[in-house]
Formats: structure tokens, C-alpha cells, sequence
């Protein structure tokens, strides 16, 4: 139960624990607190159990993902200092790292994004029990399209397309919360506090950016507006999202934005309603339309996880079917590796280890593989998708893994022919050269 006791606005120094909400525009948090603190902080913890190797050989977080939201919270960081925020990112527990900051700063109201997953509950549990029971909580749902409190829980359909119909029919995008107030120099704190750990720091090696990637991009909230400005008012690329979307190649093919959604460097209200004043001012299409269709889905799933909660990380998945999977390290590791007996499988899985990112179409099939083909229980290939995944989002990637491992929301159980796949959207063989260096194909 979450702590309310009320304080005068002259009293009230807060606290926002950012988690997976990394911006300063349409944050509920920032701006209510902004609004009723006297002071106000930030803080972000690094968990030292992210990075330690699990029984299949890599961390829950590898230095793709970690760089990518390092990145992020430089630019949080610069952005907060504007506003004479400080944020304070720490290594360690968030539960110990946030008390003790506590203690120190007198905080007494603690802002933070709503989640409900398992890890993010335990943390949750953790700090409640080491402050003190009169700090005020707040937290907020800000990672939705459409609002929880909107939507009715019994139309949250296990199909996708019963849940979008519902939710175009009955809902409503709510507007973008307010700007964050300012405050004064007086308001930050040592600027020692306020140091970024590096890779090596949080025991992860630092690495070189690869030139093949489809993903050369960085971290941030105003990176992610960069992005959603270029491609939707600069390069008007927005206009053939819907043609493109399956492609493989290259930094243009589709948005990219899923990285920054998940890392909350942008809200996907911001994203909607500027795809609506584009369509108003622009253009307004099938591929317009099939943007904010994709940020349905992103919603499908974190509705998914909050009816049916740890079911999607259980072997059964949400429809508790009772498959027999195979725990085979070795096909798994080639699976890694990217030596299977699959080209296209191998040339996504290079893609990946080698960047932090695949395409939609390349996990589709990748994931397919794996579960269908090796039998390989679809848990190992969701953990190493989390690790590796630059826009790693625990909602839709357990959700993905279900869906084409035949436990989940895929109402027709698919087992994808990836010799067509290939042919289809590799008909040149131009990605798998790209990533095989051409030596099946010379």
C-alpha cells in the first residue's frame, strides 16, 4: 500500500527514481514533482546482478544495451541540469543506494514508474522495507499508449486484432503531461555525486561500433526527437513505413524508435501525436496509420504481462501448454554463434552478437528456429535476446518469444519456412553476404 501523508509544498524535498522512463518532456513524475517539491532529485541505479554471467554463459545486460542507456542518462542528465536538477547515478542495490540517499537528503516523497514484472516488484518490495513508512510514494503509468486506467480489463482480448479494434473504437491517446518547472542553482548538489560510470565500470568491456549496423544511433531524449523529427519531417520516410518494415538493411528501413520507447527516452504519446500532426499537416496514409498500428501492439503486450503476470516468463507461457523442450547447450550456442544449418538464421544471429540489434523480420525467424525447429526451450533465446537487445522491453520481448513459440497470442501457431523467408526478403542474398561475408555465396 502506498504511502500518502500529505506535507506543505515549503517542506517537501523529492526524489525520482527513473527506471526505464529516461526524458524530461512527458513525464508525469518530473512534472509533479516539479510542481510540489521545495527540492527536487534524480537518481538512477546500475544493479551489479545485471552483469553477472548466468549458466548459459552472458549477463542479463550486455554493453550494447548498458552503452545505449549510459548514453541516455548523459543526455537525462544535461537536461535535468537545465532545469537545476541533479541526477545522481549510482552502481549497487537500488533498495540500499535509494535509502541511504534518503537518509542523507531528507527526502520525503519518492516519485516512480508503475511496473509490475517480477524483478521490478522485488526491487519495489525491497525499498519499502528499508524507508521509513511515513515518505510519500507516487507512481504513475507513463510506458502506455493508451492509459490502464482507460481501458476496461475484461476487453483486454488474448488476440491482438479484438484487443486494436477495441481499443481505436473506445479510446482516446491522452495529451502529453506539462513541462517541467524550474528551480534554483541552490537546488543541486556535489557535483561528484553526479559522475557517470563507464563499461568498464559496471564490468563490461567497451567495444567499437560496427559499420555494417542498421542501428548507428545513440541514447537520449533529444537523440529520440532527432530521430522522430528526421524520420518523420525531414526525410518523410514515414510515408513508406508500411513497404519498408521487413526490410534488413540499413539505418532507414523502419523507425528504429523501439530502442528509445524502451528505454523511455520518449513517450509514446509524444510519438503518436506527432505522427497526428503530421498526418494533419503532411500526409496522412496506410503507413502512417501502420506507425501507430505498431504502437498498439507495443500496448497488446504490456496489457498481455499485466493479466497474466509471471505466466509469460513460465515455460507453458500464457496458454500453459505442455510441450516437450530440449535443453541442448550445444545447439544453442550455435545457435548463438550464428552456425546453424540455416544461412539467414546465422546471418541475423552474427547481425545481433555483433551490434545489439535485429531486424522484426530477423527475430520472427530467428525466434521461429529455435523453438520450432532445435526445440529449444524459448526461454533461453528470450534471456539472450534480453541481454543482447539494445531495445530490450520486457513485455514485448517474452511476449514475441510466446507468440511464435506456439505459447502465447498467436491464434494460427506459425512455424515459419525460413528458406522462403529468405528468398522473400533476401532475395539478392545482399544481408546474408553482408553479415556471412559472402562465403556461401560467392
Amino acid at each position: 500500500m502506498l504511502n500518502t501523508v500529505a506535507k506543505d509544498v515549503e517542506d517537501v524535498s523529492s526524489l525520482v527514481w527513473f527506471r526505464n522512463d529516461l526524458r524530461v518532456s512527458d513525464h508525469t513524475g518530473l512534472t509533479k514533482a516539479s510542481k510540489n517539491s521545495k527540492r527536487l532529485f534524480g537518481i538512477y541505479c546500475f544493479d551489479p546482478k545485471l552483469f553477472v554471467n548466468n549458466k548459459l554463459g552472458f549477463p542479463k545486460m550486455s554493453a550494447f544495451r548498458a552503452s545505449f542507456i549510459l548514453e541516455s542518462i548523459k543526455e537525462l542528465k544535461i537536461e535535468l541540469l537545465k532545469k537545476n536538477i541533479s541526477l545522481v547515478v549510482k552502481i549497487g542495490e537500488p533498495n540500499k543506494v535509494i535509502s541511504e540517499f534518503i537518509k542523507e537528503h531528507n527526502i520525503n516523497c519518492i516519485y516512480f514508474q508503475d511496473e509490475w514484472t517480477e524483478e521490478e516488484n522485488s526491487e519495489e518490495r525491497l525499498l519499502l522495507n528499508n524507508i521509513d513508512a511515513n515518505i510519500k510514494l507516487e507512481k504513475y503509468f507513463d510506458q502506455f499508449l493508451y492509459h490502464p486506467s482507460d481501458v476496461d480489463q475484461s476487453f483486454v482480448s488474448d488476440v491482438f486484432t479484438s484487443f486494436r479494434k477495441y481499443c481505436e473504437k473506445n479510446l482516446v491517446v491522452r495529451e502529453m503531461v506539462e513541462p517541467i518547472s524550474s528551480f534554483t542553482k541552490d537546488n543541486l548538489i556535489n557535483e561528484e555525486e553526479n559522475n557517470l560510470p563507464s563499461l568498464e565500470d559496471l564490468g563490461l568491456n567497451s567495444f567499437e561500433v560496427d559499420s555494417r549496423t542498421a542501428f548507428p544511433f545513440t541514447g537520449g531524449c533529444l537523440s529520440a526527437k532527432d530521430r522522430v523529427n528526421y524520420y518523420l519531417w525531414e526525410s518523410k520516410k514515414v510515408n513508406f513505413y508500411k513497404k519498408t518494415r521487413n526490410g534488413l538493411l540499413g539505418k532507414d528501413y523502419s523507425s528504429k524508435f523501439s530502442a528509445w520507447l524502451a528505454n523511455g527516452c520518449i513517450s509514446p504519446r509524444e510519438i503518436y501525436w506527432e505522427i497526428r500532426k503530421y498526418e494533419n499537416d503532411i500526409m496522412k496514409n496506410q503507413s502512417t496509420y501502420w506507425m501507430i498500428f505498431e504502437l498498439i501492439w507495443r500496448d497488446f503486450f504490456k496489457f498481455i504481462s499485466l493479466k497474466y503476470g509471471n505466466k509469460i516468463f513460465k515455460i507453458g507461457g500464457i496458454l500453459e501448454k505442455e510441450y516437450t523442450w530440449l535443453n541442448d547447450e550445444h545447439q544453442f550456442q550455435n545457435w548463438i554463434n550464428g552456425m546453424t544449418n540455416e544461412p539467414f538464421v546465422n546471418a541475423n544471429m552474427i547481425e545481433l552478437k555483433s551490434t545489439g540489434w535485429m531486424s522484426n523480420r530477423g527475430r520472427q525467424n530467428v525466434a521461429s528456429f529455435l523453438s520450432k525447429e532445435l526445440l529449444i526451450d524459448w526461454r533461453w533465446g528470450a534471456n539472450y535476446f534480453e541481454s543482447l537487445l539494445i531495445d530490450y522491453d520486457v513485455h514485448s520481448n517474452y511476449g514475441n518469444w510466446m507468440y511464435v513459440s506456439g505459447v502465447g497470442n498467436d491464434p494460427r501457431d506459425r512455424k515459419f519456412n525460413i528458406k522462403f523467408q529468405a528468398d522473400r526478403y533476401d532475395p539478392n542474398n545482399k544481408f546474408q553476404n553482408l553479415w556471412l561475408q559472402g562465403k556461401l555465396f560467392v
